[in-house]
């Protein structure tokens, strides 16, 4: 007798409303749902509000339009012709073929400064991570630049009310859809590890310090977090008025401006202002980012994290070795000559400057100014965050320094961004097809499981496994590379230098 096979199950019944699937490259997939209304028109600034339940079946076929930024990055962000709208608040959902008993979810959080990035970015396919893992990945859109990061509530008018931090509600958002409907994609709702990198590290370490994301996810998985940048109150609100002045809008026209100017105009502006001007004026700060506004946001993350009022859920965070190298070549936005460098001291810690920059060897050579850079952006709070949560919930330091022949070629080295074909598995696409085309493909495909099987680990135990928990002790850090081992309070020199350091909070 002939046997037949169940077909996967490609119509799901979520909160608001059915939605149907398709299958690609062996796992299930949903693109492009709603998990919060669109907020355009006179909501623009405001908070996400509910999605409008549906009649009938939702095509969940087709990837929705990235949040408006600056094209030119298709796979992390937007190509030329990548359909780009403010009505972008979608999530996609990857799953395997058969249904079983509920899996371990992964939430993934892009990065790209705030201003760029895309959860249809071909770099963030979650297939290899469903195939290996056994779980059901989930990564959502959510909003930038000044139409998600930035605080204008200095031109709220009885009329044009705005709201702060909305980039981060939009994430709340996304993970209380999560806790509504994953269980109907064949996700456990009680096991939800989020993970990300740059930005999207960010956006985590902010979320650990939300009250209203408390309870939404479970485990953080954190890469080459910024945590320290976070503002307020004083610098959101300068960095608002400068941005109307760069769109040569008054400021009594400044509220009709923002909630009416097309999407793009903001774009622009914010372009400059993040390129041109803070990195000169606050060197190491980012005028686009979360802010301390003492409710949805109450603390400052550094501080949360330091007096335990973090959410106290199971943390692997970690840096990769040359963070600022990338930035120097690519993106000059870090504190990586000595201007800027003397800058930054003297509006943060200046008596602090002698001892640290005495840590660095050579410095005012180049190489040690974007480590110092580097270091006080990325490493330094990553540090601190460490330190402070290891003393109220698990946590564990890992550190990427396996570099691919290119990477080396170009004289960055393991620098920001290159464990993102790591932790996806993708080096047949994108960023990783590139870092590998002088080879070295072997090595990193190698480097990449191991580093992809510990965040796999992490969602299935609660626990990276093969290495300690971090504690001021012993400040244990796991290092990825060719042959990976442990080391024990790396740059020793270089954490007790900064000792103190404040920096922009």
């Amino acid at each position: 007798m002939a046997t037949t096979t169940a077909q996967p199950d490609l119509t799901v019944s979520t909160s608001d409303g059915t939605v149907r699937g398709t299958i690609v490259n062996g796992v299930r997939v949903w693109r492009g749902i709603p998990y919060a209304a669109p907020p355009i028109g006179g909501l623009r600034l405001r908070l996400p509000r509910p999605v409008q339940p549906w009649e009938g079946v939702l095509d969940a076929g087709r990837y929705g339009p990235v949040p408006p930024q600056e094209r030119g990055l298709p796979s992390m962000g937007a190509g030329r012709k990548t359909p780009m709208d403010e009505d972008c608040l979608t999530i996609n959902v990857t799953a395997p073929l058969d249904k079983a008993p509920p899996r371990p979810v992964l939430v993934y959080f892009y990065g790209g400064a705030f201003t760029i990035g895309a959860a249809s970015a071909p770099d963030y396919d979650g297939r290899n991570l469903v195939e290996r893992g056994d779980v059901v990945y989930v990564c959502m859109n959510y909003r930038l630049g000044a139409l998600g990061f930035m605080d204008f509530r200095r031109y709220s008018t009885p009329e044009r009310p705005f709201d702060v931090n909305v980039g981060l509600a939009d994430q709340v958002a996304a993970l209380r859809w999560v806790q509504r409907n994953i269980a109907a994609f064949g996700g456990d709702p009680g096991n939800v590890t989020v993970f990300g990198e740059s930005a999207g590290a960010v956006s985590i370490t902010a979320l650990m310090c939300v009250p209203s994301a408390e309870g939404l996810f479970h485990r953080a998985f954190v890469q080459s977090s910024a945590p320290a940048t976070a503002y307020g109150p004083g610098l959101p609100e300068k960095w608002a008025g400068s941005l109307i002045e760069l769109l040569g809008v008054a400021e009594e026209d400044a509220s009709n401006a923002l909630a009416t100017l097309p999407a793009q105009r903001l774009v622009k502006a914010v372009g400059k202002l993040t390129s041109k001007v803070t990195p000169e004026s606050e060197p190491g700060a980012l005028a686009v980012a979360p802010v301390v506004d003492g409710e949805f946001l109450p603390l400052h993350p550094i501080d949360a994290f330091r007096t335990g009022k973090a959410h106290r859920i199971p943390l692997v965070i970690g840096n990769m070795f040359r963070e600022g190298a990338l930035f120097d070549r690519v993106q000059d936005i870090l504190p990586t000559t000595e201007e800027r460098i003397d800058t930054m001291f003297a509006r943060t810690e200046p008596e602090l400057k002698e001892q640290v920059l005495a840590a660095y060897p050579g410095y005012p050579s180049k190489r040690a100014a974007v480590d110092v850079g580097g270091d006080v952006v990325f490493w330094l709070p990553s540090i601190q965050v460490a330190e402070g949560h290891s003393a109220y919930a698990p946590t564990w330091s890992f550190r990427f320094d396996y570099a691919p022949r290119m990477a080396n070629l170009l004289g960055m080295g393991a620098t920001h961004g290159m464990d993102i074909p790591a932790v996806f598995g993708n080096y047949d696409r994108g960023l990783g097809r590139f870092l590998t085309l002088l080879g070295g493909k072997r090595t990193a495909v190698s480097v990449g499981n191991r580093f992809r099987g510990a965040l796999l680990r992490f969602a299935r135990t609660g626990g990276p496994g093969l290495w300690p928990a971090y504690s001021i002790e012993t400040r244990a850090t796991k290092v990825f590379d060719g042959t990976d081992n442990v080391i024990h309070d790396p740059h020793r020199d270089r954490r007790e230098a900064w000792n103190g350091y404040r920096g922009y909070r």
